[in-house]
């Protein structure tokens, strides 16, 4: 066994939590492709999805930093371009084994280095977001969306409420509004699945769902929206404001290109509430079929509007999740995923949604872990991992599951002084007043919809 796989399967904490870096920085180039090697081996045969998962970033970092540092790699080398091909489609083992059938022939370099770097960094992240899947197909509520292969054999259907014309001949709207979530002590990171699945025990943030103003407009509101409704033409309408974006898709395949425009976040809510269900990903038919089994009137489509009010970019308070949780949670209500239409979401809602919203961050590429998904849960919480169970997706692959327990603090254990003093002006920013959400009765920001007729 070599010397890396003994630091992913080892025990002690010495050998284990070394760093990558101590170990290659010395090693000559024949050490370093022997230890590649070695790692590849281990990671197709090994049944640990931690173990996999790491083995596919060693070896992304030692193609990536550390095998072209050697002077014997820098020969000119041509890559593949039935690898380069293999590796446009997603399709990255048959990409990765092209590659280092290249590698075996023209010896190593920095070019075919660059190419195996990249294929082994987005295995990584497939493997991670197949069991993002699994996880989250596992759920109750959940199995459906992966097996709908065919427009058909979607099962929702819009709300009758959503499809009864108002006085001007226009269609309800549903809105939704969401606090953002603001941490009193950090995670570190062990929120992320690939951290958190090792070490659950270590994963734990407490945080608090709070609404925002700009000093001096008002009291504070959720800062982030969402809105539904039926239109009159058969496309899916995507808009968000506050980005000046907007598109109407008209084919499956559209649903599922996340690099067409700046609207990734709203497909991924269309995604993950199961409008347009996962399973379909690949299909090539027009929207027409899905929209008109989802209204149930031809020539009819949907229209979903986003708004994040007032909140630059970098703010630290995950608004993107919040988004995304308020979009999926809007689609889930206007669909009847949600029994009430209107309010706050009762717990299984919630898990139910944030579940679903990480499963829609992986579909997007960001790969983001469970703590901002917080927003979900109203008032002050602690949110922590948990080691996987034997009735859990993850149990016998991982130490932990995917997603945490939420334990909402009450006033036993968090004082109303303590609640009024993270709700002062300027407790998250110099720019905002913080304060109690206009949903929830104990003054706390909480998750919650409207319905304007």
């Amino acid at each position: 066994m070599s010397l890396l796989t003994d630091v992913i399967t080892g025990h002690d904490p010495e050998i284990r939590n070394r760093p990558l870096d101590t170990v290659c920085r010395t090693a000559t180039l024949e050490q370093l492709l022997v230890e590649c090697s070695a790692l590849d081996r281990f990671r197709r045969s090994s049944d640990n999805l931690y173990e996999r998962v790491r083995a596919l970033f060693f070896l992304y970092a030692i193609h990536r930093f550390h095998i072209p540092t050697h002077r014997s790699a820098a020969s000119c080398a041509l890559i593949p371009f039935t690898g380069y091909t293999h590796f446009l489609k997603r399709r990255f083992e048959e990409a990765l084994d092209v590659f280092l059938a290249a590698q075996a022939t023209t010896g190593p370099s920095a070019a075919l280095s660059s190419a195996l770097a990249a294929g082994y960094r987005s295995l990584g992240f497939q493997t991670l977001a197949d069991q993002v899947r699994r996880s989250v197909r596992s759920v109750r509520g959940n199995q459906w969306m992966f097996r709908a292969a065919y427009p058909e054999d979607a099962a929702l259907r819009i709300r009758p409420e959503l499809l009864q014309r108002r006085a001007d001949h226009l269609f309800p709207i549903l809105r939704e509004a969401t606090p953002v979530r603001m941490d009193l002590s950090h995670s570190g990171w062990s929120d992320i699945f690939f951290l958190g699945m090792d070490f659950p025990e270590g994963a734990r943030v407490l945080n608090v769902s709070i609404d925002l103003s700009v000093r001096g407009s008002g009291a504070p509101k959720p800062p982030v929206e969402a809105w539904f409704r039926v239109i009159d033409q058969p496309v899916l309408r995507l808009v968000s404001v506050d980005l000046q974006s907007s598109a109407e898709l008209t084919s499956i395949a559209e649903v599922f290109d996340f690099a067409r425009d700046y609207l990734g976040l709203l497909k991924a809510a269309v995604i993950a509430s199961g409008i347009v269900p996962p399973g379909l990903e690949g299909a090539t038919q027009p929207l027409t079929d899905v929209l008109t089994h989802l209204t149930g009137r031809p020539g009819h489509g949907i229209e979903i509007v986003s708004k994040v009010n007032d909140i630059p970019r970098g703010s630290r308070l995950a608004v993107s999740t919040s988004l995304l949780a308020c979009l999926i949670a809007l689609c889930m209500r206007a669909t009847n995923q949600i029994r009430a239409l209107t309010g706050g979401l009762c717990e299984s809602d919630r898990r139910l949604v944030a579940g679903r919203a990480i499963l829609g961050e992986w579909l997007g590429g960001s790969g983001g872990g469970w703590q901002d998904s917080g927003g979900v849960w109203p008032g002050i919480k602690l949110i922590h991992g948990v080691p996987a169970q034997e009735a859990d997706p993850e149990f016998g692959i991982s130490r932990g599951r995917l997603l945490p327990n939420h334990r909402i603090l009450g006033p036993q254990e968090v004082s109303g002084n303590a609640r009024r003093t993270a709700a002062l002006p300027g407790a998250g920013s110099r720019r905002y007043g913080t304060g109690c959400g206009p949903h929830s009765g104990d003054g706390d920001g909480e998750i919650s919809a409207s319905f304007r007729e």
